[in-house]
């Protein structure tokens, strides 16, 4: 199965979508620039979801919902907001379809049912959200909000990709309320901290926290911070925002709260959010020319046990086996599917697991069962090993955890070997593009001359790295001096 796969020598690009179609993750719909996530897909989500959702409830904060459509004029009333997604908004005028006059069987849009109003399809959601906290919000014992919603937002994007790019997909937004910009930037720097640590400790994927130079900066917020992964192919993607947008949509929104002195003073705010887009950067980090290589931390099958039998006799024997094994790896947590279907052979099945990312295989026959032991095929190195069946649920629930650690570290080392510094044009230019992934460099600070290496290298600034070194230089491109190094890349 792995040979219908293009390499990622070959055509890299080509490589994640027969990743994503082949690997059963999604599929492409009738409406164009949209997917359909598939159930194995999904699965995925839900497990990155849930491990999100616990760490936000324990962060104090819930879960709410809010409407789909946004009236116009609410979300025009930030007008940084506006302008940043107004090329990218879907927007519904008419309410009602009739039959067409001059074709039958056909509809058409009735006139007569134009809205007073148009409405946005959200883009993100702080117009209808704020306009709501306006009616939450009187006094600082209302404060702090702290709520999340799980939703599907519209981007109407003229080049999609699967996953990384699409005209609707899911997410999580969490809009903040607070009394001060102080609190207001510690929960802006803890949501970051959150998605660094999901990010690393259950995707096994390292990233490097930032801020966003203002060019880059979400649209009305004053500053985003952000964290930053590294792809196989040396492109970087940005896997998470969290945005102190101070007093901004307060104001847009007049939402004021009488602080302890009784003085009338505007709410101050964040937002943060991720999306299926990490599902996207799952694939690109880790996966090989076979298939997925999923963390077993969020694979939503960790443990796949294919029986090998002659027979009936053998089959009742082996299930009996394998049923104590499934219970013992279940009562640890273990999620696992035993696969006796007996419309594929062994071998078929062998591919379509690997294909697909499960990090653990088990196979078993008559034989196995005779001398005790189980084949152990990890999906991350491809080592197989004959184990004893006595204790065989404690190996796989450590295996499972050198997994995790393995995928970490190899993508870890990854990242680290593709970090370049670069003290000039020509060397900033040549590290692009021989071997990519992220150049530290100097710049001096200006919209101009990150808009001008945007123009003449299509790298941007992926962020202002939050451990950064002060140190004196001169900008790569003007030459005008730099107090400290930021982190180019090309990027997805």
């Amino acid at each position: 199965m792995g040979k219908d796969i293009a390499t990622r020598e070959q055509d890299y690009s080509q490589w994640y979508n027969d990743l994503i179609i082949k690997g059963n993750l999604a599929d492409y719909s009738a409406v164009r620039g949209c997917m359909v996530i598939k159930p194995y897909g999904y699965a995925l989500w839900e497990n990155m979801r849930d491990v999100l959702d616990k760490k936000f409830k324990e962060t104090g904060h819930q879960n709410a919902y809010f409407p789909l459509f946004v009236p116009k004029s609410l979300f025009e009333a930030e007008e940084k907001n506006a302008e940043g997604f107004a090329k990218e908004c879907a927007v519904v005028t008419h309410y009602r379809l009739k039959s067409d006059p001059d074709k039958p069987g056909k509809l058409m849009v009735d006139p007569e049912a134009k809205l007073e109003e148009e409405l946005v399809v959200r883009p993100t959601s702080e117009a209808i959200i704020w306009n709501t906290y306006k009616g939450w919000i009187q006094s600082y014992r209302d404060l702090p909000i702290l709520v999340n919603q799980w939703a599907n937002v519209v981007r109407w994007e003229m080049r999609t990709r699967l996953f990384l790019r699409t005209a609707e997909f899911l997410w999580q937004e969490g809009h903040t309320a607070h009394a001060t910009a102080a609190e207001a930037l510690i929960e802006t720097k803890l949501m970051l901290d959150v998605y660094a640590d999901f990010a690393e400790n259950y995707m096994a994927m390292p990233v490097i926290k930032g801020i966003k130079t203002a060019n880059e900066r979400f649209a009305g917020a004053e500053e985003t911070y952000c964290i930053e992964a590294m792809m196989q192919d040396g492109k970087a993607l940005q896997a998470g925002t969290s945005h102190f947008l101070g007093q901004n949509f307060a104001k847009a929104f007049d939402v004021k709260f009488s602080d302890k002195e009784n003085k009338l003073d505007y709410v101050w705010a964040t937002s943060w959010g991720v999306s299926t887009r990490l599902i996207g950067a799952l694939v690109m980090a880790h996966s090989d020319d076979d298939g997925l290589i999923l963390p077993p931390k969020i694979a939503p099958i960790q443990v796949v046990i294919v029986p090998i039998f002659k027979g009936e006799e053998q089959k009742l024997a082996l299930d009996e086996k394998v049923g104590s094994i499934v219970k013992g790896l279940k009562a640890l947590g273990i999620s696992v599917k035993y696969d006796d279907s007996d419309n594929q052979r062994p071998g078929w099945k062998f591919a379509e697991y690997e294909l697909k990312g499960v990090p653990v295989r088990l196979a078993i026959g008559a034989r196995d069962l005779e001398n005790n032991v189980v084949e152990v095929a990890r999906r991350d190195t491809k080592e197989k090993q004959s184990i004893s069946l006595d204790g065989i649920e404690l190996y796989i629930k450590n295996l499972l955890e050198e997994i995790q650690l393995n995928i970490f570290n190899r993508a870890k080392a990854f990242q680290e070997a593709h970090i370049s510094k670069a003290d000039s044009w020509d060397e900033f230019v040549n590290l692009l593009d021989t071997k990519a992934g992220f150049i530290s460099a100097h710049w001096d600070g200006t919209s101009e001359t990150e808009d001008k290496i945007k123009e003449l290298a299509k790298a941007t600034i992926r962020c202002i790295p939050l451990d950064n070194p002060l140190e004196d230089g001169k900008c790569i491109l003007s030459g005008n001096p730099s107090t400290q190094r930021v982190l180019f890349a090309r990027a997805y």
